[in-house]
C-alpha cells in the first residue's frame, strides 16, 4: 500500500470510532442527565524509511461536555436536579460513586435510592432514610429532606477539581479515580426537577452526516488512487510496440 493509502485509512478508522461516539450520543438523547461526549483528535507524524514524514490521524480520548443539561418538571416530590457542577454520591456494591441523575425512590426499608437502588449518601456518608408513614417530602436547596415528622437528612453534595477525569461507568455513573470530594460550594438541589440529557439532536445528526461524508469521500481517494496505480504497472507492463 502506498502512503497516501495508509493516511487514508487511519483517517478512515477514526472516522468509524466517530461514528460510535455520535451513535452513543444519539441513544442518550432523552437519558436524564447524560453528558454528551466527542472525540479529541491530534496529528500524528511517522517517518518513512527514505526520511519523509507522513501525517497520521489519530485519535487520543473522548472529551465529555459538562454543560449543565435543561431542568425539566416532574411531579415526584423525591426527584431533584444539581443547579452548579456538583454531583450526588451514592453507595454501590463496588463502593462510592457520582452521578448527576437525581430521579430518586424509596425502598422497602425507606431509604432514598436511584433508579438502579443504589443508596443515596448525605453528610456523613450515610443513607437517608425517611420514617414510616411520613408525608409531606421538601427537600431545600442546600439538600435537606424534610418530611411532617421533621428532618430525615442532607443529600451530600461533591464536586471534582477535574470533572474530565472522573471515569465514566454504567447507569450515568462516575468514578473519581483518586480525586478527592470536594465541597460543592455554589451548588444547588432543586426539588421536582430532573435534568435532561445535553445532547442537541440536530447537531449530532449534522456531525453524523458530515462523518458519513468524510468518510465516502475518503473511499473514493483510496479507490482513485488504486485505479491511478493500477493503470500505471498495467502501462510499464505491456510490451513495447
Amino acid at each position: 500500500m502506498e502512503n497516501a493509502g495508509y493516511i487514508a485509512l487511519s483517517r478512515q478508522m477514526v472516522l468509524r470510532r466517530e461514528m460510535d461516539v455520535i451513535a452513543n450520543n444519539m441513544a442518550n438523547l432523552n437519558t436524564p442527565a447524560y453528558k454528551g461526549e466527542s472525540m479529541l483528535f491530534v496529528e500524528y507524524l511517522e517517518k518513512t524509511d527514505s526520511g519523509e514524514k507522513m501525517s497520521f490521524v489519530q485519535d487520543i480520548g473522548l472529551v465529555r461536555n459538562l454543560t449543565e443539561g435543561n431542568l425539566s418538571a416532574t411531579d415526584n416530590p423525591l426527584d431533584t436536579a444539581i443547579s452548579g457542577d456538583a454531583y450526588y454520591e451514592v453507595e454501590t456494591p463496588l463502593g462510592p460513586r457520582y452521578t448527576r441523575n437525581g430521579a430518586f425512590r424509596l425502598n422497602a426499608e425507606g431509604e432514598l435510592i436511584t433508579v438502579n437502588g443504589d443508596k443515596v449518601l448525605g453528610d456523613g456518608g450515610n443513607p437517608i432514610t425517611l420514617p414510616p408513614n411520613s408525608r409531606d417530602v421538601t427537600i431545600t436547596r442546600d439538600g435537606t429532606v424534610s418530611t411532617d415528622q421533621g428532618p430525615a437528612g442532607k443529600i451530600r453534595l461533591a464536586r471534582f477539581e477535574n470533572e474530565q477525569a472522573l471515569i465514566k461507568q454504567a447507569n450515568g455513573l462516575y468514578e473519581a479515580d483518586g480525586q478527592d470530594a470536594l465541597p460543592a460550594e455554589g451548588s444547588e438541589v432543586v426539588q421536582g426537577m430532573v435534568e435532561d440529557s445535553n445532547v442537541a439532536g440536530i447537531i449530532e445528526m449534522t456531525k453524523m452526516i458530515a462523518t458519513v461524508r468524510s468518510y465516502s469521500s475518503t473511499g473514493r481517494m483510496v479507490n482513485n488512487e488504486h485505479e491511478r496505480l493500477r493503470r500505471a504497472i498495467q502501462a510499464l507492463g505491456s510490451p513495447a510496440r
